[in-house]
């Protein structure tokens, strides 16, 4: 319920944003809109067939022991691990957590999943990151940020 009505509040305010915009504004946000489109709707299309196949093809007694109920409280440093280990982008990483999710793992262990990938997925940090902004900028980052997906995860798990 409480998404349907945040993303009801968001399209209300975006209704509101696209009235003000003048006729060059409108042409340019519409050009936006379909290429983004173009874009992303091929790479959704994937990842939901691909969250299909991976609740499939997921060992749901393995996702269960290590992200499930069964797991407690490790499974919420398990996601961390994961989270940081997965490769690829966001379609990659939320169709596996959307397949775990089929299969037995719990929010708070997911939650922090993600958020350990959106943080320090190695493979981000290694290839775009190191080369952009350098060692030290990296190990300050992460020294700061590695403690938020536990956080996130254990604050989750408190909650009814």
């Amino acid at each position: 319920m409480n998404i349907l009505i945040g993303t009801m509040l968001l399209a209300v305010v975006a209704a509101l944003l696209w009235r003000r915009l003048d006729a060059a504004q409108l042409s340019e946000a519409q050009a936006n809109t379909l290429r983004t489109l173009k874009v992303n709707m091929p790479r959704l299309a994937v990842a939901l067939i691909g969250a299909g196949f991976f609740a499939t093809l997921m060992p749901a007694d393995l996702v269960s022991a290590y992200l499930g109920a069964g797991a407690g409280l490790w499974a919420i440093p398990t996601a961390l691990i994961l989270g940081m280990l997965t490769p690829g982008g966001a379609f990659v990483s939320f169709a596996l957590a959307a397949a775990a999710l089929q299969v037995g793992a719990t929010p708070p262990a997911l939650m922090t999943y993600i958020a350990a990938w959106a943080l320090m997925a190695f493979t981000k940090v290694i290839t775009e990151e190191l080369a952009l902004l350098g060692a030290r900028f990296i190990l300050l980052r992460v020294a700061v940020s590695w403690p938020l997906p536990l956080v996130l995860g254990f604050a989750a798990s408190a909650l009814p």
